[in-house]
């Protein structure tokens, strides 16, 4: 390559957020295309990728050059006055310990600036400047920003006190983006005289920079729309904004030449700097703090002690030499690879937890399977007795990092982290970064609010994108996919330009926050090491490397997971202690296990052999248990209909693509219907708990190990092998593998042959059964609380999503019909803030209204006391409204909170200003001592007139509660609905069920509501939908319809747009105890049911009074004509006062109406709302 004319010294990534966009990793091609050597990374305010491009481009034979442009306070504002912006200076890493100051430089623009911009001080700046190169910052530098303000004497001393801080090391940096004309920027044109002049004044070097943004000058316009997404700006709009130009991109060598040709040592200058710039950051050793002076002895210590513990509780699986003999050679390895601090300082931080009462989980991973980390109570799973492999944790012949993934309670883990911190110390304790990026959806929906298109229009093309699992698809690939995206980009220019610009701008990174759950321990402070973030959301820092490349720069990572599984565990035991209950006592006291003293109420000490446990399994009643509450789960458990706990363990491992083939065999064997096959005398022993089927990665390696001979960790080597399909390793294996079963057993080739294809064909999807047994242990744990305290351990599951509507509908269904728990709902004077139990009932939870939050409804259950309101003017007295807010008050209105004060719904929320004002001025009265003489401050105010309004309709009020609750609780919008549709024939979602179970399939009728719709692609390029479907006695979610025709598409997005009721055809199917309907037509539920012939109906009347404003209703309806449709109406009035002989009588009375009048479940809907009317029934 020819002597470099020109290097760029500025270039911002996409980890400039929102701000760059050039893409890191065509940065290396960039540079080769340009005939460039070298380039620096100097991203906005942050090192995310040092480490990262510096390996990136060194393997690609670049030379990366290490900067970042910092905001620098420049012109600090005197006390009193507002803080003034700060501006840009680019500063270059010569060497490490410029490399080090950086990093320190970049922890001080976050670390103590809460509520402030980033940014360092003058006095931070000096501080760190040694092994540095400073640049300016070009026209919107500090020096720039004191010359466009007319202040050269203050840009002069700023350029001299730079000089001081970095002798030898300062460049006044010159920028040109000329646009139309070659005309500069105005910041450009306006300073590039002065700072010239200053740095020939002071003998200071020049150097030219390109501001780089993005790659190349036809993505100016998607780049701009960027900038507004970042500033929440409008591409078109008349108001300044920030704006770059076209000239902002990655230029040549020779672009840059000619720009500056009258300039030529600011251009050579840039080669300069290249050249002082030769130091490249590496890839670390990982460092840890040291936890003893001997750590060795320690860990010996702690486990040989720990495992006595163990089994002086706890019966052993083995005999006790197998798990002394299997601890010794486990801290061999552990000390031959010198991790015995590690193991110290998890297992220091995980008997912390337990001491607090922090839940922790038993394992996950292959970290289950060490005995030293069960001695160290680092985990709750015997390696010995679930036949779990230390090899598959840490292989003495491959040697990395051990890796525990703790999960803690998910509403404590903090607690623990904050113990870290105040064990090693806060500076040497930090979160990991991790980032969010512009996927295609949200760049459709961001590009189109800055092209300030109607929302409804960029809503529709966001959700034609289809989503892959859990990612939408590219545009691209959606333009390739989607007709009505394509013909949208085709005929209007405007959607064209969206996405022309989405597709630019995919990908780039958006944010950045925390890793849920990484937190790094340096022996060090950690600065010394990495960069350090501060997410405004968090009072602990962050590093700013993510986690594969916090790793890479020698920090080790400890996971502190948030379970929210052990958070559900330890609400549901907390409730069955409040109800005066251990957790070994069942609901009418008796005894459930006899459990060990001190242990009544850990869960980690039930029997794993309970029946009722197994019989929730195996019916599939597994709502709400951990790792079995999908619908494919449930029918796999009625398959396999398990036994034991190591049908659960399988079950988890098995139930994934690939694996989830064999659970038909499983089961068969399991139950006898064909014979467990053998693969070889010497391995069916390994085999014979998964029922002959290879499952585990484990028995990969113990079938390699007893047949072939060979160690564990060779094994470990050969299922990693076997499992990357490395077909270089694979082919050295097979030969041995053949080998050694013929020199360990005379197996013949053959036949060796064979299982080595066996294992081949298995290690590719083999489950780590040391993760698998541990889960199927919480799994267990959920079943058997489910199975013998249910409406405690189903408030625990809705305490943990409490905020998530569509999961509280579920469970609320499963408390209703699975378990046949009754459930209270929300009222002021019965519900607290969270889920609660009383009386064996579920009472629904204030706090789980939406839009209320649960702190606000604190304040309600602290104000109530054990004292009951007694009228919405009591609730307004005790309770300060203005606390809890216009909004959540209304939520409770409309969900009947308020019934037990004041019945009439509407009345009470139409008068909520009224009674939030009166209240607020009691309490100010009470806050200002305004005592009257006859009684407390506030007390005489008069009580408000509330609002004299008829309650909403029956429809209205479910409506009205749905908005608050989320589902329907109370009622069901088709309750007016389920007689004409039982004359027209249809089905409720139950009856459908039961008769598709007696016949197998049936093709049915049924009345539902439909919400959830969403269309959908097949592979195949086939549109269909999929909906969830509800009535009256029961749901079903995700059911498809896959209209035949194009004309029934568009006739069925027709109805789906009119109505959510539907009178729908299913195919109904029902095997493996699983009814699983497909739709194959649909109508408008109203004009279905218009020819269901009329009924009449039957009301009942409280009062006598009532049947005047029934007959006013009817009247304003009016009468139905003789031989129309229409229905006879009679009342019953009950309990009423008649003169019979002299005597008064109470009894109830009938009354037929002449006239025959209209049968609609709105006109029953309209009488049950009236005063007085107790029953409305068709007959």
């Amino acid at each position: 390559m020819a002597a470099p004319r020109f290097i760029h010294l500025r270039l911002h990534t996409e980890h400039s957020l929102l701000e760059g966009a050039v893409r890191l990793k065509k940065l290396p091609d960039l540079c080769k295309a340009a005939g460039m050597p070298a380039v620096a990374v100097t991203d906005t305010n942050n090192m995310f990728c040092a480490l990262e491009f510096s390996v990136l481009a060194a393997g690609a034979g670049i030379q990366p050059i290490l900067g970042c442009q910092i905001d620098l306070a420049h012109d600090p504002a005197a006390p009193g006055e507002r803080p003034r912006p700060p501006a840009p200076v680019v500063l270059l890493a010569q060497n490490e310990a410029g490399y080090g100051n950086l990093m320190k430089l970049n922890s001080c623009l976050y670390l103590g600036k809460a509520g402030q911009l980033p940014q360092v001080t003058q006095e931070e700046l000096e501080a760190h400047a040694a092994g540095l190169i400073c640049l300016t910052g070009g026209p919107d530098g500090p020096l720039g920003r004191f010359l466009r303000a007319g202040q050269r004497g203050k840009a002069e001393a700023l350029a001299a006190r730079l000089a001081a801080s970095f002798p030898g090391r300062l460049y006044v940096e010159l920028q040109r983006h000329p646009g139309e004309g070659g005309r500069l920027t105005e910041a450009e044109a306006a300073t590039e005289r002065g700072h010239v002049e200053i740095a020939y004044a002071m003998d200071l070097p020049l150097v030219a920079t390109n501001d780089v943004h993005f790659p190349k000058p036809e993505m100016y316009e998607a780049h701009d729309a960027l900038l507004c997404i970042a500033d929440g700006a409008y591409v078109d709009q008349a108001e300044p904004r920030r704006r770059l130009t076209p000239q902002h991109h990655f230029k040549s060598p020779d672009e840059m030449a000619a720009l500056f040709a009258d300039l030529p040592e600011a251009i050579g200058n840039t080669v300069e700097i290249a050249r002082r710039c030769a130091f490249r950051a590496a890839k670390r050793a990982p460092i840890l703090p040291r936890f003893a002076e001997d750590e060795v002895e320690e860990l010996r210590r702690q486990a040989k002690e720990g495992l006595a513990a163990r089994l002086a509780v706890i019966p052993p699986a083995a005999p006790v030499e197998d798990y002394e003999k299997r601890l010794d050679f486990e801290l061999g390895i552990i000390e031959q690879m010198g991790f015995p601090g590690y193991f110290l300082i998890v297992a220091d931080f995980i008997k912390w937890a337990k001491a607090q009462g922090i839940p922790v989980g038993p394992g996950r991973g292959s970290g289950a399977g060490s005995l030293v980390a069960y001695a160290l109570t680092i985990t709750d799973l015997d390696p010995l007795r679930y036949s779990l492999l230390f090899e598959r944790f840490l292989n003495p012949e491959r040697v990395s990092m051990p890796d525990f993934d703790i999960d803690f309670c998910m509403d404590r883990r903090e607690e623990v982290i904050a113990y870290v911190q105040q064990r090693y110390g806060r500076e040497k304790v930090a979160q990991i970064i991790t980032f969010g990026a512009l996927l295609s959806k949200a760049a459709v929906r961001d590009v189109g609010r800055v092209l300030q298109m109607p929302y409804g229009q960029v809503d529709k093309l966001s959700k034609l994108i289809p989503v892959e699992g859990v990612k939408p698809v590219s545009i691209e690939k959606a333009l390739a996919d989607e007709p009505r995206l394509r013909e949208a980009a085709r005929t209007e220019e405007v959607v064209d330009r969206l996405l022309t610009y989405g597709q630019q701008v995919e990908g780039l990174l958006r944010n950045a926050s925390t890793h849920a759950a990484g937190v790094v321990i340096g022996d060090r402070p950690l600065d010394e090491l990495v960069p350090l973030y501060q997410d405004p959301r968090s009072d602990m820092p962050a590093t700013q490397f993510n986690m594969k490349w916090v790793e890479a720069a020698g920090l080790v990572k400890f996971d502190f997971l948030g379970l929210k599984t052990l958070t559900v565990i330890q609400n549901a035991i907390d409730l069955i202690r409040a109800g005066g209950r251990a957790l070994h006592e069942g609901a009418d006291g008796t005894p459930l296990y006899q459990p060990k003293p001190g242990a009544e109420n850990d869960i980690g000490h039930i029997p794993l052999d309970d029946p009722k446990t197994y019989e929730l399994y195996a019916s599939a009643r597994t709502v709400a248990v951990f790792q079995v509450e999908s619908s494919g789960m449930m029918d796999a458990l009625r398959r396999m209909k398990p036994t034991c706990i190591e049908d659960i363990v399988a079950l988890v491992a098995l139930y994934r693509p690939g694996p989830m083939e064999n659970i038909p065999a499983y089961c068969e064997v399991k139950h006898g219907i064909r014979p467990l096959e053998s693969i070889h005398p010497t391995i069916d022993h390994i085999l014979a708990e998964t029922q002959g089927i290879i499952v585990y990665q484990e028995q990969v390696m113990q079938i390699a190990q007893v047949m072939a001979g060979y160690s564990l960790g060779g094994a470990d080597l050969l299922r990693r092998a076997m499992g990357k399909k490395i077909a270089e390793e694979m082919a050295k294996e097979r030969p041995k593998f053949i080998e050694g079963a013929k020199a360990t057993h005379g197996v013949d080739a053959k036949k060796a042959g064979e299982v080595f294809d066996l294992l081949e064909k298995f290690a590719n999807y083999g489950f780590n059964k040391s993760h698998a047994a541990a889960y199927a242990v919480v799994s267990y744990q959920t079943a058997w609380l489910k199975a013998n305290h249910p409406v405690e351990f189903m408030a625990g599951v809705m305490n943990c999503d409490i905020h998530l509507t569509d999961k509280l509908a579920i469970y609320a269904e499963e408390v209703r019909r699975g378990l046949g728990i009754g459930i209270v709902p929300p009222c002021v004077n019965r519900a607290q803030a969270t889920f609660a139990v009383s009386g064996g009932q579920l009472v629904y939870a204030l706090g789980a209204l939406k839009n209320v939050g649960v702190e606000a409804m604190r304040l309600i259950v602290e104000a109530r006391g054990d004292r009951p309101f007694a009228t919405i003017f009591d609730f307004a007295r005790r309770v300060d409204l203005k606390r809890i807010g216009k909004r959540p008050l209304e939520m409770l209105a409309r969900a009947g909170a308020f019934d037990q004060l004041d019945p009439n719904r509407r009345r009470v929320f139409d008068s909520l200003d009224a009674l939030s004002a009166w209240s607020a001025a009691v309490h100010e009265a009470r806050a200002s001592a305004q005592v009257s003489l006859f009684g407390e401050a506030g007390e005489d105010l008069p009580e408000p007139r509330l609002a004299p309004v008829a309650d909403w309709l029956p429809a209205e009020r479910l409506a009205e509660e749905h908005k608050a609750v989320g589902f329907y609780l109370s009622g069901h919008p088709l309750d007016d609905y389920m007689a004409a549709l039982k004359r027209k024939g249809a089905l409720s979602l139950v009856a459908a069920r039961e008769t598709a179970e007696r016949s197998g399939a049936a093709v049915l009728k049924v009345g539902v509501l439909v919400s959830g719709l969403r269309e959908m692609k097949s592979a195949k390029g086939t549109r269909y939908f999929r909906m969830d479907l509800s009535d009256p006695t029961g749901q079903l979610a995700g059911v498809a319809m896959f209209p035949r025709e194009e004309a029934d598409l568009l006739a069925a997005r027709k109805v789906f747009e009119t109505t959510d009721k539907v009178l729908a055809t299913l195919e109904g199917r029902f095997s493996e105890g699983q009814f699983d309907p497909t739709i194959r037509g649909i109508q408008p539920m109203d004009a279905a049911i218009a020819d269901a012939g009329a009924a009449g109906l039957e009301i009942t009347l409280e009062t006598a009074e009532a049947a005047k404003a029934v007959r006013s209703l009817l009247d304003q309806l009016g009468a139905v004509p003789r031989g129309r449709a229409g229905g006879p109406i009679r009342l019953r009035v009950l309990n009423l006062d008649l003169v019979v002989e002299g005597q008064v009588q109470r009894c109830d009375c009938w009354l037929r109406l002449r006239e025959l009048y209209p049968v609609t479940p709105a006109v029953k809907g309209a009488l049950k709302s009236l005063p007085g009317v107790a029953l409305v029934e068709e007959v």
